[in-house]
């Protein structure tokens, strides 16, 4: 079989490399990050691929490959280029149902046999320099990733010289240099596509197309080794984002989600998960959210009532539109939107209110923030301002707004709807996500997270309790937060490694 170069002592993948990809991650590496691949997992172009039986989640990372020509050891950025001897293409398949069972390893979501087909063609790395060159992935014919490596966060000179510290590099040794985004899930029947080409270079070198056909595998993983699983966090991942998940799911690729949205009734703050929420900051529970992908989910401007307030519940949305005169003749009187949200709230929901971030008008007062209180509910979160502000601070129920305004309905606000999505503080919130406030500010947590964030959220507040600990006694930041492999082995020796329910 021949994949366009002999056979690599060591196969060697960057986890997170173009900036496109890292937009979708969330998350920006300071430094390049690396996983091995088994030379068993190569495969040549025309072969196929089996997703194995009771997975769901085979994802395709279509990649610039890296042959090295040289000994490397202790070299420079500078210098490692120029032991680089040949290009080619590669794709780096991965089963997302393995990831929790491999905890960062990759060894068998990503190990496979066949995971990782290179070629047809090892093109000679003189023809382009280090920034000259592009990978594009096609499936069943339709382009899905293109990026160039001059956009790379870590050039290729760069990878070669940093593992060069760690590891001596061997001629035949294979570097691959990270996904752009567009990665996301094939199944059985797809055809998925990877070139590497220098179209800046004389006569637009390629390494032609390296086609993988995906199967279906009919044997199962045996009860003595971790078995797949998947959550919903691991199919948004997987294809890529939640719309692109529902229109899979939409075309009968894919599985739908466990747990779309909370069922009517049914809240996602089950005694124990809200136990674990009421003792942590917004904070951590912030970063946790931000692993994920969701850096848009403050809702800015708003303060508490009460220092020292916290705010838990699932939301019930309320929405202004911009005052008029016919529009507040008909809509604003009676038995309005707004009073409707005010008298139908129920036990542990937080009132969200679109006030379109006016600080200059009132979006409640005394009466409705009492009878929200009497109703049960967790709070009220407006980006507009409150009225009979002092009145309202008398009451226990937790306000997180813009601060006081005097001024009545009619001013500049027409009430207009009740739960749906709206735009809070420059958040979207819609019907039953969690809410969550303290000193720091409000977040929004979409249901099918709150579970997984919280038991994140617990073990890093965990974590950096033991680290501020060590702070006290004297320690330098410097090693310990973030902690490095030394300090780590003390934590893990210390404590077992993390929080309890975490």
């Amino acid at each position: 079989m021949s994949y366009g170069i002999d056979t690599p002592g060591k196969i060697i993948a960057v986890h997170l490399n173009y900036p496109s990809r890292v937009a979708q991650r969330g998350r920006t590496p300071e430094f390049p990050s690396y996983f091995f691949k088994p030379a068993s997992s190569l495969a040549a172009t025309g072969s196929t691929i089996e997703r194995p039986e009771g997975t769901e989640l085979l994802a395709f990372e279509g990649e610039i490959a890296l042959v090295i020509g040289k000994r490397a050891r202790w070299v420079s950025p500078e210098e490692g280029w120029g032991y680089v001897s040949h290009v080619t293409a590669a794709n780096d398949f991965g089963l997302y149902d393995l990831r929790a069972a491999d905890k960062g390893s990759n060894v068998r979501n990503k190990g496979g046999d066949g995971y990782t087909p290179v070629g047809p063609v090892a093109l000679d790395a003189s023809l382009a320099g280090q920034g000259g060159w592009r990978v594009r992935t096609w499936v069943n014919g339709a382009l899905v990733q293109e990026d160039t490596s001059d956009t790379l966060m870590f050039p290729f000179g760069q990878l070669v010289a940093d593992l060069s510290q760690h590891m001596t590099l061997e001629p035949g040794d294979v570097i691959l240099t990270g996904t752009p985004a567009g990665s996301s899930v094939v199944v059985p029947g797809d055809v998925v596509e990877v070139e590497v080409d220098a179209p800046g270079a004389e006569g637009a070198p390629t390494t032609g197309r390296l086609v993988t056909t995906v199967t279906q595998g009919t044997t199962a993983f045996g009860e003595y080794g971790n078995r797949p699983s998947v959550n919903d966090l691991q199919r948004i991942e997987a294809w890529g984002s939640e719309s692109e998940h529902a229109a899979a799911v939409a075309a009968g690729r894919a599985t739908p989600l466990d747990k779309p949205a909370a069922a009517e009734g049914e809240s996602p703050l089950t005694p124990e998960i809200r136990a674990l929420l009421e003792e942590l900051p917004v904070a951590t529970v912030s970063t946790a959210l931000r692993k994920r992908g969701f850096v848009d989910i403050f809702i800015d401007g708003v303060h508490p009532n009460h220092e020292g307030d916290r705010i838990l519940g699932t939301a019930r949305t309320l929405r202004f539109v911009p005052f008029r005169p016919d529009l507040f003749k008909k809509y604003g009187g009676g038995f309005n939107a707004q009073k409707r949200a005010y008298d139908t709230v129920n036990e542990g929901e937080v009132i969200v209110v679109e006030a379109r971030g006016l600080s200059s008008t009132g979006t409640v007062g005394d009466v409705l923030a009492l009878r929200a209180q009497v109703r049960g509910a967790a709070g009220i979160v407006t980006d507009g301002g409150v009225r009979d502000f002092a009145a309202v601070q008398e009451f226990s129920l937790p306000v997180f707004s813009q601060g006081a305004h005097p001024s009545v309905l009619g001013r500049k606000h027409v009430p207009w709807e009740t739960d749906v999505t709206i735009a809070c503080g420059g958040a979207a919130v819609q019907p039953g996500d969690v809410i969550m406030g303290d000193r720091d500010g409000v977040i929004v947590i979409p249901p099918h997270l709150v579970e997984e964030v919280a038991r994140d959220a617990a073990a890093q507040e965990f974590e950096e309790g033991w680290v501020a600990e060590q702070v006290a006694k004297g320690e330098a930041v410097d090693g310990l937060f973030p902690m490095n492999a030394e300090w780590r082995a003390r934590f893990e020796a210390e404590t077992g490694g993390g929080a309890a329910g975490s």
